[in-house]
């Protein structure tokens, strides 16, 4: 698959601190890659140098092919975790100045901003100044300034910050829809809830180097416990546990009042589901069989954990 952004060993250091050590990432066309990892594990050095804020100590990154250069910066859209607005500026006209930068027209700029405030309901704004706006207000505009220039890659740290929940599912939809027509995506979110929804690629960093990179499915399968909740019907409970534990670990057991269900968590060990969905069946009707599979956040807590 094609790559958006290649980034090849790259270190950063900041005297005698590393911030980055040596990180390799590849992020596929038309993903949301979602970058991961507790506060000061190297994200943001790593957004930054991709922006070119800062310049890397060593390594290498390709945007779209072609070496990291200044003429990027018309391909990458950058919201940072803190707002870049200025307060005392008008809404318009700070947006018309931002758009200006990343290249565009002053025409197409006004053009695109009519698109966006009309899309959002917010035409009254224009001539509001930043100081006059609620936080979740001013990430509507800081959103907007970011995509207006419809970049290749847009950059999202921390989208939702800000916004209350019925304007946080008005921005993911955009994000959403964004990605459909093409935008390749990086993510970088505490919001775990957010990951496992919106991303089909994740990368992982802590303490300045990358442990996990790949896709999402991928991720998890590696990750997967081996073991399944389960939920019988059965007159044989004593039977069916001493069945069980011949083969199997068994968790914790207990009946759902309602109907006798009994509950039980199994450990396969070695022996396959199948094995264990026929044990099963030959002792009761199964009203219930589902494998835990870990979420983005115990991943990401079991990895961190074992690092630290």
């Amino acid at each position: 698959m094609d790559n958006i952004l290649e980034v090849k060993n790259v270190v950063k250091q900041y005297g005698t601190y590393t911030a980055l050590n040596s990180v390799s990432l590849q992020v596929p066309k038309g993903s949301i890659y979602g970058l991961l990892g507790p506060n000061g594990a190297g994200k943001t050095s790593l957004i930054r140098i991709i922006n070119q804020i800062t310049m890397p100590d060593a390594g290498e990154i390709l945007l779209d092919g072609e070496p990291l250069s200044p003429h990027h910066i018309s391909y990458i859209g950058y919201m940072p975790e803190e707002r870049g607005l200025y307060k005392t500026m008008k809404v318009g006209e700070q947006a018309l100045y931002l758009a200006q930068l990343k290249g565009m027209s002053h025409e197409e700029a006004k053009k695109q901003l009519k698109y966006w405030f009309e899309k959002f309901g917010i035409e009254g704004w224009w001539n509001k100044k930043i100081q006059e706006l609620s936080k979740g207000m001013a990430q509507k505009i800081q959103f907007i300034v970011t995509v207006l220039h419809q970049p290749k890659l847009l950059i999202l740290d921390e989208p939702f910050s800000g916004f209350d929940p019925v304007n946080a599912n008005l921005i993911k939809d955009e994000i959403v829809e964004l990605n459909k027509k093409g935008t390749s995506i990086i993510f970088s979110t505490h919001r775990m809830e957010s990951v496992e929804e919106m991303c089909d690629y994740i990368a992982l960093i802590h303490q300045s180097n990358k442990l996990i990179e790949g896709k999402l499915s991928d991720v998890k399968k590696e990750y997967r416990t081996n073991k399944f909740q389960v939920g019988i019907l059965t007159n044989n409970v004593e039977g069916l546990l001493y069945d069980l534990t011949q083969k199997f670990k068994i968790g914790e057991a207990n009946f759902k009042s309602l109907n006798d269900e009994l509950k039980l968590e199994v450990d396969l060990g070695n022996y396959s589901q199948n094995e264990l969905l026929q044990l099963l069946l030959q002792n009761g009707q199964v009203t219930h069989f589902t494998e835990n599979i870990p979420s983005v956040n115990d991943i990401f807590i079991q990895t961190v954990t074992n690092r630290n």
